[in-house]
């Protein structure tokens, strides 16, 4: 059974199809990558798959479960967590302190009155290991504002994993990033797949090609084909339409 399931999505802003018709399978542990030339619609496609957008029709299923009119909270405490094209960190906040409140919001309750919060075990603990997991173990007592923008991204990335997620919905991971930080990036969701079912929009398209299982090209909001990344690569139509005659 399909991790995440999309059948016949609709999303219209006017006379325009943001998403138009769109099927679309995840598989568990699978890295599902959808690229696409801009205005494409995929950041649109990862607003409704996060249930920040309602979708006019069509059907978004979760191991089968139509969530597909569900809110982004109660989608959250099913597994399913998103990061952003803008780095979303708060910068007066140290890295541990930015994923520990994420441990607290995904654990539902507010901090103990009487204890702070830098000694309560089950929001650091968490919070710790999550920023070991994304490189940053030695960074977590560093301002968020003082770290580099590849280090925000990562650290928007332990947040995310912190909520212990069954699906991540990934959009534009590398934006803004040097090559050198692209690659870093790259390499830390090489360690993570296989892990989880990540849906991933990216215009980096080495990291792309290095990442994923399948992917899905979209064009104004349909999908024009969706196979292996080496069947993506030399398909003609994608060829023309966004990799360009010379991919």
């Amino acid at each position: 059974m399909s991790l995440l399931s999309v059948r016949n999505l609709v999303k219209r802003f006017g006379g325009l199809a943001a998403t138009d018709g769109f099927d679309f399978d995840l598989l568990p542990g699978e890295t599902h990558a959808i690229i696409g030339p801009n205005g494409a619609g995929k950041s649109t496609l990862i607003t409704q798959l996060a249930g920040e957008l309602k979708p006019d029709s069509g059907k978004i299923l979760l191991n089968g479960q139509d969530i597909t009119h569900e809110r982004a909270e109660q989608r959250a405490l099913r597994g399913i967590a998103r990061s952003y094209q803008i780095t979303s960190v708060l910068s007066s906040f140290t890295a541990l302190e930015n994923v520990m409140l994420a441990v607290q919001a995904h654990q539902g309750h507010s901090f103990k009155f009487w204890t702070p919060a830098s000694r309560q075990a089950s929001l650091t603990e968490p919070a710790s290991l999550a920023l070991e997991r994304v490189g940053l173990g030695s960074r977590m007592h560093v301002l968020a504002s003082d770290m580099a923008h590849g280090e925000q991204r990562q650290l928007e990335l332990a947040m995310v994993l912190a909520g212990q997620p069954k699906l991540l919905l990934l959009d534009e991971p590398m934006a803004g990033m040097s090559q050198a930080e692209s690659e870093q990036m790259t390499e830390l969701l090489l360690r993570l797949k296989g892990q989880y079912g990540i849906v991933l929009v990216e215009h980096d398209m080495d990291a792309v090609f290095r990442l994923a299982d399948r992917i899905t090209v979209l064009v104004y909001g349909r999908g024009i084909a969706c196979g292996l990344p080496e069947q993506i690569r030399t398909n003609p139509e994608v060829r023309m339409a966004y990799l360009g005659d010379d991919a």
